[in-house]
């Protein structure tokens, strides 16, 4: 009978999570997921030194806020005793040694050390003779990183160890330790990283952007979800629109790419706009009113009616105010011929229905030799914004009159 799967996302508090950090956690759920196995939170904080306050309570929120929960948790520094009895046993065996308050893995010199990567099923080898003796519980009484992520593997029965691929040269030491022990070792499985689009890898260091970031810049959940889990893993027919249900059912190792994979924000800010498009209007201004609740001071019958023109332009939920303000709240444009222009031919229409409006300001820009971006500065000060034909139709002949005057 096959063990049931148990997978852990161990992050150390050391910092705010970035993207490439939150996407390890989701290869790791819905790996679980896929094979009805257990996700375990592990909060890896043996480094009292580096560790930093309220780092777990915004991973577990950036999990939360994404739908990602876990089936257990757990804390490295209550597990102490543990540790304590596991360096006290691989001293016993003359395979670890005391040496100035700490305990030092006596590693093996000869030979190889090997395991069969799950991510292009590659084999990995080291050489064991370069492999240094290292330390696995330090004098004050915590563990190193290699000890006690081994000693929590074992203990808490994971079958299956899915990082980054920084750790890959971390591993030989890992399989030392559990031949050490005569425990069966997991299955390993380290995924490429992730890259900006200048090439070098995502890190705190260079400010790489965290869940919360895109959440306050109005990116929604499923879309940033949707996104993390395709940067180095897709479907075989290379769908890009995926609901979770979908991810659970078809998400394989053994599809998850062996090159490192590129976040381009655009590329974000493109699946975000298709994800607000998805949403009924109703939905979409609940979600709009929640992230700026600025929004629900302005007219209510207005940014109803201007839901529907603005999901065609919006790419974040923040974008809604952007381009809704400036029909709202008139702003004082000074003196512009071309609005006075527009004003006069506008109280001249008598049909005051979309295709009118388009065809009057086609003739505008055809009579005054102007471009639309003309039009759009004229009336509301920007370059660019909701689609005109649609807006005046909404505010009325009175409201657009009112605009342009």
């Amino acid at each position: 009978m096959q063990d049931m799967v148990r997978v852990r996302f161990a992050p150390s508090p050391t910092g705010t999570l970035h993207v490439g950090g939150i996407r390890t956690a989701l290869f790791n759920y819905f790996f679980a997921k896929s094979q009805n196995g257990v996700f375990i939170l592990r909060n890896e904080d043996t480094d009292q030194a580096r560790k930093v306050e309220g780092s777990i309570e915004i991973t577990k929120e950036s999990l939360e806020w994404l739908g990602i929960l876990w089936d257990e948790i757990a804390t490295q520094s209550e597990r102490l005793n543990l540790y304590k009895k596991y360096a006290e046993e691989i001293i016993s065996k003359g395979l670890a040694r005391q040496e100035d308050g700490a305990v030092r893995f006596i590693t093996p010199k000869e030979g190889k050390t090997a395991w069969k990567d799950l991510i292009g099923n590659k084999e990995v080898s080291f050489e064991n003779k370069d492999i240094e003796d290292f330390i696995i519980l330090k004098k004050d009484g915590f563990p190193t990183y290699h000890f006690a992520n081994v000693i929590d593997d074992y203990t808490m029965n994971i079958t299956h160890v899915i990082r980054g691929e920084d750790w890959i040269p971390s591993t030989p030491k890992h399989l030392m330790l559990y031949n050490a022990f005569g425990w069966k070792s997991p299955f390993f499985a380290h995924v490429p990283n992730v890259l900006g689009i200048d090439g070098k890898k995502l890190s705190k260091r260079r400010s790489a952007k965290s869940v919360a970031d895109f959440k306050n810049e109005g990116i929604l959940s499923e879309a940033l979800l949707n996104y993390l889990m395709l940067l180095g893993w897709s479907p075989k027919d290379d769908r890009e629109i995926l609901t979770r249900e979908e991810i659970s059912k078809e998400f394989k190792l053994s599809n998850v790419n062996v090159s490192p994979a590129i976040f381009d924000e655009r590329k974000l800010e493109w699946m975000n706009g298709e994800y607000i498009r998805l949403l009924s209007n109703e939905e979409l201004k609940e979600r709009i009113i929640k992230y700026d609740d600025s929004v629900s001071n302005f007219d209510r019958e207005l940014v109803d009616k201007l839901i529907e023109p603005a999901k065609t332009r919006m790419k974040k939920l923040s974008d809604f105010k952007i381009l809704a303000l400036p029909f709202i709240e008139k702003k004082d444009l000074g003196e512009s011929e071309l609005r006075n222009s527009l004003y006069s031919k506008f109280l001249s229409l008598d049909n005051w229905n979309k295709n009118e409006i388009i065809g009057l300001l086609k003739q505008i820009v055809a009579e005054e030799n102007v471009k639309f971006q003309d039009i759009y500065i004229a009336v509301i000060g920007e370059k660019q914004g909701l689609p005109l034909g649609d807006v005046f139709e909404i505010l009325g002949k009175e409201g657009t009159l009112s605009l342009l005057k």
